[in-house]
């Protein structure tokens, strides 16, 4: 064991080979989560709400669903995916992108975002190195995957994910790993009011809701993890990189502007870029400032 930890200190290729496997392999899951986690959410908001009204509950099915079971299956004729056809990305290529049974087409997401994961776990692990930076780097990088698509999905960032990665944030922040601890509490606070304050504003002026409260914490969470000072640059690329698609949806989609488009994917992505070059971008932005 100490000639493995000894192997992934000194070789940075083998070092990120290994997340980039690992990465894929956590894709596969993630998109379980991605899939299963808003249907959960959303069956437990049902019983609360026919237990708190008193209404007749529909009869409950001996089924359990979570994110273990059931097995995985295609969508389209049900047939139980065998764990051989269920490889990362490997099996897609083998089965040309098709269900084994029914031949329908298994959709691109499925391998894309084992690839993003794979990529970006890659990417972690040649950044920090083989440290602790690097573990937790990869845990948050994993959850925003998540919470991205779940967002793009339903509009809606799970608090199941959402606050224990806030909350993982400000401890590390003890052991001064990416931040200190008091900016990451101000940078908690600040994270979450500066967005609050935004969308009561917006609201006040023109009676819509701009977005929701899981874009406070997800932002609040940035600001346990990488502290305050990072804060503005995570808004100001965000904000940028909203308004280019949102523009270009427009033009190009013919969507309405008023078609709602959620801004976690935007923090998310800022953020991640932040963790991972957060320095070179704030001196890029205070030198273009003049500052």
């Amino acid at each position: 064991m100490h000639d493995i930890h000894l192997i992934l200190q000194s070789s940075p290729l083998i070092l990120t080979s290994l997340a980039f496997i690992i990465g894929l392999l956590m894709g596969s899951f993630l998109n379980v989560v991605i899939y299963r986690l808003p249907v959960m959410m959303e069956q437990e908001w049902k019983k609360e709400c026919t237990e708190y009204l008193d209404l007749e509950q529909a009869p409950e099915t001996n089924a359990p669903f979570n994110l273990i079971v059931p097995a995985s299956q295609c969508s389209n004729c049900h047939t139980a995916i065998k764990p051989y056809q269920n490889i990362p990305l490997i099996s897609y290529l083998l089965l040309a992108g098709k269900c084994a049974a029914c031949h329908n087409y298994i959709s691109l997401r499925y391998p894309a975002i084992e690839s993003l994961t794979a990529i970006t776990s890659a990417i972690v692990a040649w950044h920090f190195g083989y440290n602790a930076d690097m573990f937790f780097a990869l845990l948050l990088t994993w959850s925003l995957i998540a919470l991205s698509f779940i967002d793009i999905d339903h509009q809606l960032l799970p608090d199941a994910i959402n606050l224990p990665v806030l909350w993982l944030g400000l401890f590390l922040s003890i052991f001064s790993i990416y931040t200190d601890t008091s900016s990451s509490i101000i940078g908690a606070i600040a994270g979450y009011l500066s967005l609050w304050s935004v969308y009561h504003l917006f609201k006040l002026v023109t009676g819509k809701e701009g977005m929701g409260y899981g874009d406070f914490k997800l932002l609040a969470l940035f600001g346990a993890w990488l502290g305050w000072q990072y804060l503005p640059i995570i808004i100001l690329l965000s904000t940028l990189v909203a308004a280019v698609i949102g523009l270009t949806l427009v033009i190009f989609t013919q969507k309405d502007h008023n078609t709602p488009i959620p801004f976690g994917p935007y923090i998310a992505t800022s953020g991640w870029l932040t963790l991972i070059w957060g320095e070179q971008i704030n001196a890029l932005y205070l030198s273009t400032i003049g500052m």
